[in-house]
């Protein structure tokens, strides 16, 4: 199988030139201008822009969470991916506390083996480090290629792990070349907010948001980044949503130290007054909540900065019928939002046109920051001779309109109903193949390939 595209602006995290692409079986083999190959097709991107396809590395696919489950899985979640030029996922295992890693590997290749549209890979959540599991880290990183092991600083009783713990897994994880990513957020400060609103009546999502003051999130991310330094693990905090956490990551550059630090789609656009909207406010209960208008501010410098280099999702949607689970009690709504299928266009449309962020730095942090933090580059990330040839086509003057009636994602609403964006996604290639043409399948569920990753760095 071979593709020729022609004419295409090729843009990767630091190039911008027109050119054709020909691609081998799964593989980019040439790149040039005016290339003369017989292709089984070929496709005219003049007018067009060419990426690489983009790596979401924070996704919650069938996620077992209060009671319920995600309501996208591998088939659905991939597919809306991949419908929004986002050709690779990594998604979170979460170890039940008492049980192995091993036995959470098994259960979550249960749901997605033979499932998914797009590739994947897992990042391992650690919820009981003790001298049984940390004998499993070598093994996983070396045989399985799960290099990333996510811990919790909040969520006691179920996935919060102690400071003790987290040294303990830092310095294991850092002798076998792996990286320690966290949720950041002072659990116990919050589990004591939400016990107050609870006890005084306060039970509308306003008090989801008040129960999780930036403070929380400040703390905790100094706290992280200061162990990190001690114990020398590679460390990413994902979904940073705060000026006062992204300061405390500045501060650490002070001496020397780097962090990785991911933000999500939805702190770059939504704000937290979204919570005043009674009940309706449930559709962006998230941990941690949208925040201020400043904050946003922030977060854009981040990335221009290079102190937030990867942009995600935190993709973990739920029916409105899931939600309304907590009508009456803000701590009982199923947290999370839909965002996997938009967060491309989203953020050129919001980045890009707006003058916000550069053609070459949006590609660096949907694609190629992820691929090489995560151990995956420059087989991901890139358009480069010998990378897999995942390929978006996208049309930067195609209005569209953002809707739960015409989205993928399996879910009854939109976290951005009505948002008009400015450029859509035309083409996906995955591997060599056209996966996606103009909102069409071209591939069945299970074309998406599980991908080993290589040992990290601390730098890229």
């Amino acid at each position: 199988m071979s593709i020729l595209i022609k004419n295409g602006r090729v843009i990767t995290a630091s190039e911008d030139y027109t050119a054709d692409i020909f691609i081998k079986d799964e593989k980019i083999s040439s790149i040039g201008e005016d290339l003369k190959y017989d292709a089984d097709e070929v496709i005219d991107a003049s007018g067009k822009f060419v990426f690489p396809g983009g790596i979401d590395p924070h996704v919650h696919l069938d996620m077992p969470f209060m009671g319920t489950f995600s309501s996208d899985n591998y088939e659905t979640g991939t597919l809306a991916a991949l419908h929004g030029g986002t050709t690779m996922v990594i998604d979170f295992i979460l170890q039940t506390q008492g049980k192995s890693l091993y036995s959470a590997l098994e259960e979550w290749r249960g749901r997605s083996n033979g499932n998914c549209y797009g590739d994947y890979s897992f990042h391992m959540a650690v919820t009981d480090f003790n001298d049984e599991t940390k004998k499993e880290i070598k093994k996983l990183i070396e045989a399985e290629g799960i290099t990333s092991f996510k811990t919790f600083m909040a969520y006691k009783g179920a996935l919060m792990i102690d400071d003790r713990q987290m040294i303990g897994l830092m310095n294991e994880v850092r002798d076998n070349g792996g990286i320690v990513t966290v949720h950041a957020t002072h659990g116990d400060i919050i589990d004591f907010l939400i016990a107050k609103h609870v006890s005084e009546g306060k039970l509308s999502p306003l008090y989801h948001y008040l129960s999780q003051p930036e403070i929380t999130e400040t703390e905790a991310s100094g706290r992280f980044a200061d162990m990190a330094y001690h114990t020398g693990v590679p460390a990413y905090i994902v979904h940073m949503t705060c000026e006062g956490a992204l300061n405390e990551i500045r501060r650490a550059t002070e001496r020397n130290q780097k962090v990785f630090v991911e933000t999500c789609i939805q702190y770059l656009l939504l704000d937290a007054s979204l919570y005043e909207k009674d009940f309706e406010g449930a559709k962006w209960v998230m941990s941690p909540p949208l925040r201020e208008k400043k904050d946003q501010k922030s977060l854009w410098a981040g990335l221009n900065q290079g102190l937030v280099q990867v942009v995600g999702t935190d993709h973990c949607p739920f029916e409105w019928k899931k939600k309304l689970m907590g009508e009456k009690d803000f701590s009982k709504i199923p947290n999370g939002h839909p965002a996997i299928e938009h967060r491309m266009e989203l953020l050129y449309s919001e980045g890009v046109e707006m003058g916000k962020i550069s053609l070459n730095k949006f590609v660096e942090v949907t694609s190629t920051n992820a691929a090489k933090i995560f151990g995956m580059f420059p087989r991901k990330g890139t358009i480069g001779i010998g990378s897999d040839a995942d390929v978006v086509i996208f049309d930067p003057d195609k209005k569209h309109v953002i809707s739960s009636k015409t989205h993928h994602m399996n879910v009854d609403y939109s976290a951005y109903e009505g948002w008009e964006v400015k450029g859509k996604v035309e083409t996906v290639m995955l591997r060599g193949r056209v996966v996606v043409d103009k909102g069409n399948v071209k591939v069945q569920k299970g074309y998406g390939e599980f991908i080993k990753r290589g040992k990290v760095s601390k730098v890229i």
